[in-house]
């Protein structure tokens, strides 16, 4: 026990932060997409992205982040358009601000956050984390959240087997048709307020998916999304960060 305690007090507190404090990305980490050029390209350079999250076209380039899995392939081909952010705050409360580009507005239903709907952080925020047919990438980043160094437990999140007992539900995979019924089941057993926080990019939009009939192509097509929380698998800390915008305890979201 002295050796675990004095282990501990050499080391000091090696738990984060954030959102207290900002949360410094890697060298190199690939955060999000950023469009740094959007002036009109040929509808050829669309096809660059596996995805189909380009819009090129004589009226402006533009770059669906729900879609985008941070592959580097426009990076690479045109940088002078393109390039990585090092952020992890990449969560954005409607779909449609996460296209960015020429002329670009956010649109979609902007939900009140759990702090708007009730009183904020007079209790704690109970999480119930839904498979609808992930590939298994954002499930070792969700699993990361209870681990020691972000440790969500302190900022008053916990996860629970029971929608019944849930205020969120995270649901990652772009739902198949074998788990929406489960998923609409969870989500009607849920109390009132409740949110949901779309995690990944195939919840956000399908994924390679989006266009089959595989999946839905995003859990939006099934519930009413809270919070959508881009990447393919997103960081904890972006995941995190979605949290907390659902919770109303951070308002920051994605930058352009």
């Amino acid at each position: 026990m002295l050796e675990w305690v004095l282990r501990g007090l050499r080391g000091g507190i090696l738990t984060t932060g954030y959102p207290r404090r900002p949360e410094p990305a890697p060298a190199g980490f690939r955060g999000r997409v950023e469009v740094r050029d959007p002036s009109p390209a040929p509808p050829e350079l669309a096809t660059v992205c596996p995805t189909g999250a380009i819009g090129a076209g004589p009226e402006g380039m533009t770059l669906d982040r729900g879609l985008c899995i941070l592959c580097g392939a426009c990076v690479a081909r045109e940088p002078a358009r393109f390039a990585f952010a090092d952020g992890y705050e990449t969560a954005a409360r409607r779909r449609g601000a996460l296209v960015v580009g020429a002329g670009v507005q956010a649109t979609g239903e902007l939900r009140p956050s759990l702090g708007e709907r009730s009183v904020p952080l007079r209790r704690s925020v109970h999480i119930r984390h839904v498979d609808a047919g992930s590939d298994g990438g954002e499930e070792w980043e969700v699993q990361a959240l209870a681990n020691p160094y972000y440790d969500l437990h302190r900022l008053g999140l916990f996860f629970t087997a029971a929608p019944r007992h849930a205020d969120v539900l995270l649901v990652t995979g772009g739902v198949t048709p074998s788990m929406r019924a489960p998923l609409e089941r969870a989500y009607e057993a849920m109390p009132e307020p409740k949110a949901v926080v779309a995690v990944g990019t195939d919840a956000c939009s399908g994924g390679f998916a989006a266009d089959t009939d595989e999946t839905t192509g995003g859990v939006d097509r099934v519930l009413p999304v809270d919070v959508y929380v881009p990447g393919s698998p997103p960081a904890p800390i972006a995941i995190l960060h979605g949290l907390l915008l659902a919770a109303g305890i951070v308002t920051r979201e994605a930058a352009a």
